[in-house]
């Protein structure tokens, strides 16, 4: 048996992956019906919308298999992904890298295998596959229709990136950021690791706007959102809460922020406006009194509104 090689873009992968909150998600029917659909085109038993974690694939969606998840060292899908590109075996038994492997040789009995890779952001996240317990070849039609409902995937995929992320500035909505930060909020205190929430207003906005027009705030916004991004470290979860309000759960204490904040301004002033991009930024260290992340994510904006008060 052969195992599935890691791509050399393995961690942006994971991360892309992870960034979508759907591994380990309850059944959707929007995925259950292709994977219905492409049982009954093609006349297999099996057939699974396959996601390809750091050691196992999990399937968000499975028709014909008990399983929930399997080791990713003996998948099929992982060849496909690690290839990024559609994988056809024809007969398992005739192939030297999956003779022996123990879906084979076990249950389910794999003979033939037909996966596609499914893609978010140009990075292969698992595939549509099926699965048979007898010999079969694909034509190019096949081939094609397989494809298609790969694609159809995708686009559902697609649907759930855009649901958590800020059309405009690329970074994650609130919802996004609740999804992401609520995982690094409980992994951090489990692990010893103080969090700190930073909650951010721009001050004079509105003022840009009437001056300047809408399209000239909505540079603002955009700058401010790259300019968050080019300070923080790529583990901190950076948002548009809505309007002209952002927040960033950073890993550290409160006292390490002021170096961030400084390099935040620092950007912000490089920046040729004919107008001064400003903020006020409330900061919040999680201790027993926030169990839950909204309770750090309120402290956070009433320190924030304290500060612009004084301003």
């Amino acid at each position: 048996m052969k195992p599935p090689q890691k791509p050399a873009s393995e961690t942006q992968r994971l991360l892309q992956l992870r960034s979508l909150d759907l591994l380990d998600s309850q059944a959707e029917e929007r995925f259950d019906r292709i994977t219905r659909l492409a049982r009954r085109l093609f006349d297999v038993p099996i057939a699974l919308i396959s996601l390809i974690d750091e050691d196992r694939q999990w399937f968000k969606s499975r028709q014909g298999l008990d399983a929930p998840q399997t080791p990713r060292e003996v998948s099929f899908c992982g060849h496909a992904v690690a290839d990024d590109a559609v994988l056809i075996v024809d007969d398992a038994h005739a192939d030297a890298r999956f003779a022996d492997n123990p879906l084979v040789t076990g249950d389910p009995s794999v003979r033939f295998y037909a996966g596609s890779p499914i893609r978010s952001e140009r990075q292969a996240i698992g595939t549509l596959c099926l699965i048979d317990r007898k010999p079969r070849h694909l034509d190019d039609d096949e081939r094609a229709l397989l494809d298609d409902l790969a694609a159809m995937v995708e686009n559902e995929v697609r649907s759930t990136r855009e649901s958590t992320t800020d059309a405009l500035t690329g970074i994650s909505n609130r919802r996004g950021f609740d999804q992401l930060a609520s995982k690094v909020f409980a992994i951090s205190h489990r692990v010893g690791v103080t969090s700190t929430l930073l909650s951010f207003d721009l001050d004079g906005f509105k003022a840009i706007n009437d001056t300047h027009g809408h399209a000239e705030g909505d540079r603002v916004l955009v700058d401010f959102a790259h300019a968050l991004i080019r300070t923080f470290r790529d583990a901190d979860v950076i948002a548009r809460f809505g309007g002209d309000e952002f927040g960033v759960l950073a890993c550290g204490t409160a006292d390490t922020m002021s170096a961030p904040l400084d390099r935040l301004h620092a950007h912000l002033a490089w920046l040729e406006r004919p107008y001064k991009i400003e903020f006020s930024a409330g900061i919040t260290e999680r201790t027993a009194e926030h169990a839950q992340l909204s309770d750090l994510v309120a402290a956070a904006d009433r320190a924030m509104y304290e500060r612009k008060k004084r301003r």
